[in-house]
Parts: C-alpha cells; structure tokens; sequence
C-alpha cells in the first residue's frame, strides 16, 4: 500500500508516541499488569493501522472528460442545493457537497481542466462537516477554476477532527483533471459551486470516488464572464 506524502509526518509521531507507551508499559507494568500492556499494545497498534491506513494513495485509472466535471473527493454527497455564493461569484449557483468520513481516502483532485483564477485559505470554526454553517463559517481553503466557458469553485473543509488543510494549486496554474489539488487530515468535506443549471450525473446520499466518479455534464452553450 502506497502512503501518501502528508502522512509521513504524522505517522512517524504517532509511531514514536506510541512505542514510548509501550516501552513504558512492558518495562514497569508487565510484571504487575500483563493483561494492561497487552491491551495498551493492541489499542495503539490498531490506532496505528488506522493511522496509515488514513494516509494511503491508492492506484486508480482517473477519469479524464473534458466537457464533464470529476468528483474532488473520495465519500458521500451529502447536499444538492442552489445557493447564494458569496465568496467569489456573488450570484445563485448549484452546491454540491462531498462528506469525507476519516475511513475514506483524503486526497484531493482537480475536478476539471483549466487555469486557477483564485485561491484563498480562510481561518474558521471546526464545526462538524455535515453542518451546512460549516461551508460558510469552518476553516477551508477555496480555489477557482475557469475551463473555457465554465467556472466552478472548489471548497475543501475542515470539520471536527480535520485540523490541517493542504493546497497545491496557485493562481495562474494550468491545472490538469485528476491531478492531486491537496490533502485534509482527518474527516472533512468538500464543496464544488457550479454554474445554476448544471446538469448533474450524482444523486444525494450516492458514495463516490475522487477522480474517477462524474460528478457533472458540463453545458458548453452557457458562457460565463469571469
């Protein structure tokens, strides 16, 4: 299983933690607390696993469409909505929101190809994903996209437990669909703003596969002025 470069950190401290607890445990309490140390080295061994298992790069054969917008983010959709979008386009566009459980893959892909027109990393709460205050109101990092005529905006937000947002992207990049656009630690959600009337191939509560599920069809008569 391949890790992914943002988990090198975090799981050679968790090791390093991990294995002075059990360091502690063996030398001073085995004798007194077998049982104890032997259920401290499972339950850390387990968090391990999980650890790294978070942090994996599976291989995968990405979709690539060039009139067709990908899933960012490996989870459930967990709202379909128009909306007012504020941020950037200060007009009504269709919310799709992907909630990413800290069992899913946590990378995250450029949904389509294009130039990055914008990229903003904004302080905020740790609401839990699922709150739909979160998209406005929890620390996220938002970035938008511009493929000849369509622009969407991509949210990646930090829940509960996700306290580390990474983005790649600047302005400017071309961009490529598929391509790692960053990485959220542990349990979040992503939000991708697309032009009103987008037609989408997802249905609310589907599970979906970062670069590989289609997400929307893009319609090449709608011309944006960005």
């Amino acid at each position: 299983m391949k890790i992914h470069k943002e988990g090198y950190r975090s799981i050679a401290l968790c090791a390093l933690v991990f294995g002075v607890i059990n360091i502690i445990f063996f030398n001073f309490f085995s004798a007194s607390m077998p049982v104890t140390a032997w259920i401290v080295f499972s339950v850390t061994l387990i968090l391990l696993l999980f650890i790294i298992s978070f942090f994996r790069s599976p291989k995968r054969n990405h979709t690539v469409a060039h009139h067709q917008v990908i899933c960012p983010a490996d989870g459930k959709v967990v709202v379909i909505e128009e909306m007012l979008e504020t941020e950037y386009f200060n007009d009504k566009r269709l919310q799709v929101s992907i909630f990413m459980s800290p069992a899913n893959v946590h990378i995250n892909r450029v949904p389509m190809s294009g130039e990055v027109l914008y990229s903003q990393y904004h302080k905020g709460r740790y609401l839990v994903a699922w709150n739909p205050k979160s998209s406005a109101e929890n620390e996220r990092h938002s970035v938008v996209i511009k493929s000849d005529n369509t622009v969407i905006l991509v949210k990646q937000i930090a829940g509960a437990l996700a306290k580390r947002i990474v983005n790649y992207l600047k302005v400017g990049e071309q961009v490529l669909q598929g391509k790692e656009m960053g990485f959220i630690k542990f349990g979040s959600r992503v939000d991708v703003i697309l032009p009103p009337g987008t037609e989408l191939n997802v249905n609310l509560n589907q599970l979906v596969k970062g670069g590989v599920t289609v997400l929307a069809t893009i319609d090449e008569e709608i011309v944006e002025e960005v």
